[in-house]
């Protein structure tokens, strides 16, 4: 069996119910098992976006941090604006396209062409697309584009 890393998420409490959301909300996400492994206790193994996920619900003091968040890249704004809708509903929306949901697990939902946008031009394209980034909390993605192409 080859190497291979993947992310644990450790609830304290509802971990069976975010799984379930993510798995509904993702597009191509799949439920690969769920188990109870005592009272209110879980482990459940799921994937987006080809990224495998490991998830349990057990009693614990501690809680997600901002400094670990799970990157999506989105296809279009219509793509953005409904994954956003959906981790807002009871989270809190952050800056730069940073949310975190209503369980706690932060995410940053950005487009595809993001990378390009950020350091795919000049250096004054870069520039322009921070400048237009850093007050956004939702990305906007024409506002992107057009720093990006504003300062070409």
């Amino acid at each position: 069996m080859a190497n291979s890393a993947s992310t644990f998420l450790w609830f304290a409490e509802r971990g069976d119910a975010a799984v379930d959301f993510y798995v509904g909300l993702f597009p191509g996400a799949q439920l690969l098992s769920k188990q109870g492994i005592g009272p209110g206790m879980m482990v459940a193994e799921f994937s987006l976006g080809g990224q495998h996920f490991t998830a349990m619900t057990a009693p614990h003091q501690l809680a997600f941090s901002d400094t670990i968040s799970i990157l999506f890249k989105c296809r279009d704004q219509a793509e953005i604006d409904r994954l956003w809708a959906a981790l807002a509903d009871g989270g809190t929306e952050l800056r730069c396209g940073w949310i975190r949901d209503r369980f706690g697990v932060a995410w940053q939902i950005i487009p595809e062409q993001m990378a390009k946008l950020m350091a795919g031009g000049t250096p004054q394209q870069s520039q322009a697309v921070m400048a237009a980034m850093m007050p956004m909390v939702r990305i906007e993605l024409a506002m992107l584009q057009a720093a990006y192409d504003g300062a070409a």
